[in-house]
């Protein structure tokens, strides 16, 4: 229930408080509208009336003095309130009764004094509320705001006008009132338009609250002139309604700010709208006519119209024009995206461009340098590596993010230098620190010579630069590959010769099972460093003749994670750690270190395993034939069923082959 309650109104002695003020609402509000006793009504205008209008007015000031936010307007509105409660309260006790009551008296007053405030608290209010103000909004409460005032004044301020005589102080005060209330009506309609007509619960309060109390003013001012006003009638329950939905707005809980809507047809409504009635005020005015002032805003109102269509085609054109531009941008990096470099592309070819040259470029140690920082550390070396590359092509051409870790430039006056060009982009893609190694695979084309069409010049450019990646790679990874073999070899020469056997093994399955030539070379290599850890195992382990302790299994185990390790530690073979790790895994997620299952392992690691088990019972005596036969009755639990079917056909393959040669 307090919850429920705090959702509603920000406090309990705040909720204690609104609702009493409503209560006293409520009783004057059934008594006026049923008309019960004028002994009845008299009591309620004495004693109860007066009294609710001057407690929303404290509800409104205590919501000030208790609450820093809006705490200036809150003290404003409540003294706007309690001026209007001040003046019916004078009103009530020395003016309502006496046939001779001066005009104006103390409480006119009171209730001229309402509205100064209440300008300056909407003001306040509205400035904590919208945030951004723009210009097509603030066109939507002009427009607004104006056609009310011109409709308005064509029916109180006209009526009142005619109706008003006496003194200069008299026709003042007359005159005070309708424009006083048509200027707050007016400013309400255009706060709801610069809010974009989504006013919030407590905006929605105020607005609600202002326009009753000036709605219910106007109205008084109108039956009043034309003779027709009633004591006691809905009139007059408006300003106590004004003053308690007031009240309520006050001590509603704290609302997330709302950014008004800038698009879309439903904006276009409001203004059009009250361009139709200005419209139709001036027509009006052929039948029946109005002041000139009704003229002069219902004009304002049309122009404003007009204006705001202007304005509207020119967001919407700043609107077409930031899509396109965000279509064919990386947002990471600022750099032109693929699409923009497939137009420009085709436009510069379209156009008979000649000597242009196409670098595609593919960033090396990327995902070890994802992995080991987070995607964020990763996402901030794009974005500089992007703007390296940008400052460095200049005016010769333009970079683009591809996607992912590659860019590409397109040179179109690089000339002679066009290589070392070339060269000097893929230095601008490098950085180094501690830990990690960046650099950049190239593959470059000349257009039109070497590529007619976009299409064909990228399959090319995509071509030349992974061979370039393959063989950087390759150089790299042999280098590093073979110091540990070697190192290996020496103190476990018999390892040595199982590894070699078992990446032999592994690359036949891979191209059996038609993996690309870069996989196929991931296996291999994989393969070749898949017990590099058992450099870390006791000797006394490794070369025990009889069955090891399950301590002993222990230390076993764990190489496969120190390879990975070991392997993390050199940028040319990280690539394939993660394998490594997952070369004991087993299909039925019984094998070590992860205790991995089916595609969870990696297929280089399900490769390695069964070529692993393959040549060590080969090793230990067995045909292979028995070994195979072994490996079968093991398939779909230990091994991968399509793996051991792959190195039966490689082995297959290598006995014809054989035989073909003898």
């Amino acid at each position: 229930m307090e919850r429920a309650m705090r959702q509603i109104v920000s406090s309990r002695p705040a909720a204690a408080a609104l609702i009493v003020i409503s209560a006293g609402f409520a009783l004057c509000a059934v008594e006026y509208s049923l008309h019960l006793s004028d002994g009845l009504r008299s009591a309620l205008n004495l004693w109860v009336y007066n009294n609710v209008m001057l407690a929303a007015a404290a509800a409104c000031v205590a919501r000030g003095v208790l609450v820093r936010r809006d705490r200036a307007a809150w003290i404003l509105v409540g003294a706007a309130v309690a001026a209007w409660g001040i003046g019916d309260t004078i009103w009530v006790f020395t003016v309502a009764d006496d046939p001779n009551a001066p005009y104006p008296s103390a409480a006119d007053v009171g209730f001229l004094a309402f509205y100064p405030p209440a300008y300056v608290a909407l003001f306040l209010l509205l400035r904590k509320r919208i945030g951004t103000w723009r210009a097509s909004l603030w066109l939507d409460g002009v427009i607004g705001a104006l056609a009310v005032a011109a409709i308005g004044t064509a029916v109180v301020f006209q009526a009142v006008l005619e109706a008003t005589g006496g003194s200069p102080a008299a026709v003042a005060t007359n005159l005070a009132y309708p424009l006083a209330d048509l200027t707050l009506i007016a400013l309400v309609v255009w706060g709801l338009g610069v809010t974009g007509w989504r006013p919030g619960r407590t905006w929605g309060l105020i607005g609600a609250g202002l326009l009753v109390f000036s709605v219910s003013d106007s109205l008084y001012l109108y039956e009043t002139a034309v003779g027709t006003y009633v004591n006691g009638g809905v009139t007059d329950i408006g300003w106590l309604a004004g003053g308690v939905l007031l009240a309520w707005a006050a001590w509603q809980p704290r609302e997330e700010t709302t950014r008004a809507a800038v698009d879309g047809w439903a904006l276009l409504l409001a203004p059009v709208g009250f361009g139709l009635a200005a419209l139709g005020v001036l027509v009006y005015d052929h039948a029946h006519r109005v002041h000139e002032l009704v003229l002069v805003l219902a004009a304002t109102a049309i122009a404003a119209v007009i204006a705001r269509m202007a304005l509207a085609f020119a967001e919407n054109a700043a609107m077409v024009a930031g899509s396109r531009l965000e279509a064919r941008t990386d947002l990471l990096t600022g750099l032109g995206n693929r699409r923009r470099l497939m137009n420009d592309l085709t436009d510069a070819l379209e156009d008979g461009a000649s000597d242009l040259v196409l670098a595609l470029y593919d960033l090396n140690g990327f995902k070890l340098y994802n992995d080991s920082f987070g995607h964020p550390a990763g996402d901030a070396l794009l974005g500089r590596l992007g703007q390296k590359l940008d400052g460095f092509v200049g005016a010769w051409g333009t970079a683009y993010r591809m996607g992912g870790d590659e860019f590409c430039i397109l040179l179109r006056s690089a000339g002679t230098n066009a290589a070392a060009t070339v060269e000097g982009a893929a230095a601008a893609l490098t950085e180094q620190g501690e830990g990690f190694a960046i650099s950049a695979a190239v593959g470059a084309v000349r257009l039109p010579a070497e590529g007619a069409t976009p299409a064909e010049a990228l399959r090319l450019a995509d071509q030349r630069m992974y061979a370039h990646k393959l063989g950087a790679r390759a150089s790299a990874g042999a280098q590093s590959s073979s110091l540990l073999l070697r190192v290996l070899s020496e103190r476990h020469p018999q390892l040595g010769d199982h590894v070699a056997g078992v990446a032999d093994l592994a690359e036949s399955v891979a191209r059996a099972l038609d993996l690309p030539p870069e996989e196929v070379l991931r296996a291999r290599i994989a393969a070749e460093l898949h017990d590099v850890g058992k450099m870390a195992i006791p000797d006394a382990i490794l070369d025990k003749p009889g069955p090891l302790s399950e301590e002993e299994w222990t230390f076993v185990r764990r190489h496969p994670l120190i390879g990975e390790r070991i392997l993390l530690a050199s940028p040319a073979l990280a690539h394939v750690a993660r394998l490594v790790r997952s070369t004991h895994e087993r299909v039925d997620g019984a094998g070590y270190p992860d205790g991995l299952a089916g595609d969870e392992i990696p297929l280089i690691s399900r490769i390695v395993f069964v070529c692993d088990a393959f040549d060590t019972m080969t090793a230990k005596g067995s045909t292979p034939e028995e070994a195979l036969a072994e490996l079968a009755r093991n398939a779909g639990t230990q091994f991968d069923p399509a793996v051991v079917g792959a190195l039966h056909a490689a082995l297959a393959t290598h006995e014809q082959a054989v035989a073909v040669a003898s």
